[in-house]
């Protein structure tokens, strides 16, 4: 199966520190992953180190070298309890608000963006967690992918084009057919995962590629029972997740 990496909660304020080490991993292995840019990020969980003043020029610089920019929802605060069409967690920036407010968020995130020079039509939801209005204001404002869902190629729904993410990562790697999406979010990794995730990278290097041939995979469209397997299996998830997390 092939692979392809992106990168959450990209801010001014992120441990600078790791996302260089992993940075580091995929320019050896010649990878170019999926980075999700928080446009106004109000989350204190996210602060970590200082600002970096260039911080947006050195985005629009990797985007320039062939990294590919989603709109990491707006603020990154969760303000509702909603699970959303993809319920791999219960809290949300975007589900179970207004389709008013929810275009005004995307919007204004668009905008900061575009101030300075980033263009994208990929929206990578903050917890995995949108709603029908999010993607009616979605595709208002020109956005036509969402990295997220499960699957083994890319599918149509919606009017969108979703790129799925990885359901079990090890057994991702072991399948012969198919293209998926690993999640990595470098500010909660420490020295010893680091090192653990370098040497799977390593070790699975074949299987890896730049996001952006992702985006060139041949899509399919999905129907109701599809969606529907895909909701139950996010529950699934987040239900192993919790258990998993009280038996440490």
């Amino acid at each position: 199966m092939q692979i392809a990496i992106r990168m959450d909660d990209i801010t001014p304020d992120m441990d600078w520190e790791r996302f260089h080490t992993f940075k580091k991993m995929l320019d050896k292995l010649g990878i170019k992953p999926l980075i999700g840019v928080v446009p106004d990020n109000r989350d204190d969980n996210l602060h970590r180190m200082e600002t970096c003043d260039d911080f947006w020029k050195y985005i629009k610089e990797l985007q320039d070298s062939g990294w590919c920019i989603a709109l990491h929802g707006y603020q990154h605060v969760y303000t509702t309890s909603k699970g959303g069409l993809f319920p791999l967690n219960c809290f949300s920036e975007f589900a179970g608000i207004p389709l008013s407010h929810q275009r005004m968020m995307i919007q204004e995130g668009t905008e900061i963006l575009r101030q300075h020079g980033i263009s994208t039509d990929i929206f990578m939801a903050p917890a995995h967690s949108y709603d029908r209005n999010t993607l009616k204001a979605l595709k208002e404002f020109g956005y036509n992918k969402i990295t997220d869902g499960f699957g083994k190629r890319p599918y149509r729904w919606q009017g969108l084009t979703f790129y799925p993410i990885s359901f079990m990562l090890s057994r991702s790697f072991k399948k012969k057919k198919g293209i998926t999406t690993m999640v990595v979010h470098t500010n909660e990794i420490d020295d010893a995962g680091m090192k653990r995730l370098e040497e799977l990278l390593q070790s699975h290097r074949d299987s890896l590629i730049s996001y952006e041939n992702f985006g060139m995979a041949e899509s399919v469209d999905r129907g109701f029972l599809g969606h529907l397997a895909e909701y139950l299996l996010a529950v699934m998830k987040r239900i192993l997740v919790k258990l998993k997390s009280q038996i440490k």
